[in-house]
């Protein structure tokens, strides 16, 4: 080929391979799922919090797909799965875990916010092994035990209590209690009085200016890794001294201590603050949400509480005095349990759960490229009729049987994704439940209380309950 000939070719490729590029582009970004970018950095943010995520995301599975759109929330890009199968594919599919920057800012320490937490398979089989059922079976004594306290420290004596501050105080010293074995009351409430503030502005725009909920969030992460590093440094030295390798009584941080990676490593104080953290998240603001509503619900509809009352007050008649709950009495609460489950499907307790696409993935007609945020939820499923008939209707039985079809019931997640803390939440609520209501008989102080949406749905009064303790 000669020089002129080369040069000519060579422009031609240089004028072709644009066009052909900008082709490529077009065609990949017509691809993408349907949907609005919103504002410049805080995208939709405000219109999601302002809306509520169940009139959010119907109101644009509307708009744009019924099965899957994209959005920009918490100052990310992301896709939204809808309906079974669209929870479905985000559960089975390759994805990787990812939480929003706003989340890992507050809870992580400086040096873990710009990479994927990830949990290492000997971490998650940790995690799973001491979350099973089977391990759990020892708590449920120690979780009556705290929750009678909790009775007749904050209940008793009382004619009127706001349930939401008081779900939320027994769910987080319990969770305080198992995982890192803190008992000291000033440190507990220290402990939550900072952890409180990281709620705040969890999900929320990532700018950190003063009197902003993100900054007072990230300053109340600050103080509970603190907090929380004192604690680890005294266990690993008391434990360094004793050269105990196996305490007699061993909670989630002791274990910890002692846990190696695949390597053979220690986990180092950081990392264990961490996970820490994520499971004092988990078992703390969920839960305790998830109990204000059910209560709520038995509140207003006597004669679902009349039959939770007569299941748990026949299991508190075969006890003896000061007997504690046990394995066998949990069982038997299938009745309570499909109740709890009705009021988490009529109120979810949070978003859902987010992960990142590690390929490209098509789901609907549309591209989810490589790199794009997921975000499954159970806003698309829990009250769409076509899952749910009457779904506007508290109706317990809905979980009788099979249950509900699979995906379409999501409060902790599906297929390999589900939440290792299920079973936890399962005995700290029914534990829980079964110590008030064969105590007292409630109801609504203010039946018009409205119900905002923060990290979670929260009551705005706090869910206050006029209380009457049972005839003896």
């Amino acid at each position: 080929m000669d020089t002129q000939s080369f040069s000519l070719y060579l422009y031609v490729l240089l004028i072709i391979l644009p066009i052909l590029l900008l082709v490529v582009l077009l065609k990949r970004k017509i691809n993408v799922p349907p949907g609005s970018s919103g504002w410049p950095v805080v995208g939709e943010t405000f219109r999601f919090v302002f809306s509520g995520p169940q009139k959010f995301f119907t109101g644009r599975q509307k708009k744009y797909s019924n099965d899957v759109f994209q959005t920009n929330l918490f100052g990310q890009q992301m896709a939204v799965f809808c309906g079974a199968q669209g929870n479905k594919f985000v559960f089975t599919k390759l994805t990787t875990p990812w939480w929003p920057l706003s989340v890992k800012k507050v809870l992580y320490f400086p040096e873990f916010t710009g990479s994927v937490i990830e949990i290492s398979a000997v971490l998650f089989s940790f995690v799973h092994q001491l979350l099973k059922p089977e391990a759990l079976k020892q708590y449920i004594p120690v979780m009556d035990a705290m929750a009678r306290e909790h009775m007749q420290s904050e209940w008793h004596g009382n004619d009127v209590i706001k349930a939401h501050s008081l779900a939320k105080k027994y769910t987080f010293d319990l969770a305080i209690r198992l995982f890192i074995n803190v008992v000291d009351v000033e440190h507990v409430n220290r402990i939550f009085k900072h952890f409180a503030l990281v709620i705040t502005g969890l999900f929320s725009v990532p700018i950190n200016l003063p009197g902003t909920a993100f900054n007072k969030s990230v300053k109340g992460g600050k103080m509970v890794r603190e907090e929380l590093l004192k604690v680890i440094s005294k266990r690993r030295k008391e434990m360094m001294d004793r050269k105990e390798t196996s305490p007699s009584s061993p909670d989630f941080l002791s274990r910890l201590l002692e846990l190696q990676d695949e390597n053979g490593k220690f986990l180092s104080d950081k990392e264990i603050c961490n996970n820490i953290i994520g499971l004092l998240l988990a078992s703390y603001e969920a839960t305790s949400t998830a109990l204000t509503f059910m209560l709520k619900s038995l509140a207003e509809l006597p004669h679902i509480y009349d039959q939770v009352y007569k299941e748990l007050s026949e299991i508190a008649q075969s006890k003896k005095e000061g007997e504690l709950l046990t394995w066998e009495d949990i069982q038997k609460m299938r009745y309570t349990w499909n109740v709890a489950c009705e009021s988490l499907r009529l109120t979810p307790t949070g978003i859902g759960g987010f992960r990142e696409a590690v390929d490209d993935l098509s789901f609907g007609g549309f591209t989810i490229p490589k790199g794009w945020k997921a975000l499954w939820t159970a806003f698309t499923t829990h009250k769409n009729p076509e899952y749910f008939h009457d779904p506007e209707k508290f109706d317990p039985s809905r979980f009788e049987g099979n249950g509900p079809v699979p995906y379409t019931f999501v409060p902790f997640g599906g297929g390999r994704r589900m939440c290792t803390g299920k079973e936890y939440a399962r005995l700290e609520m029914l534990v829980f439940i079964y110590n008030i209501v064969t105590r007292y008989k409630f109801e609504r102080a203010n039946p018009d209380e409205k119900i905002i949406f923060l990290v979670t749905p929260t009551p705005k009064e706090g869910l206050p309950l006029r209380i009457t303790p049972h005839a003896k």
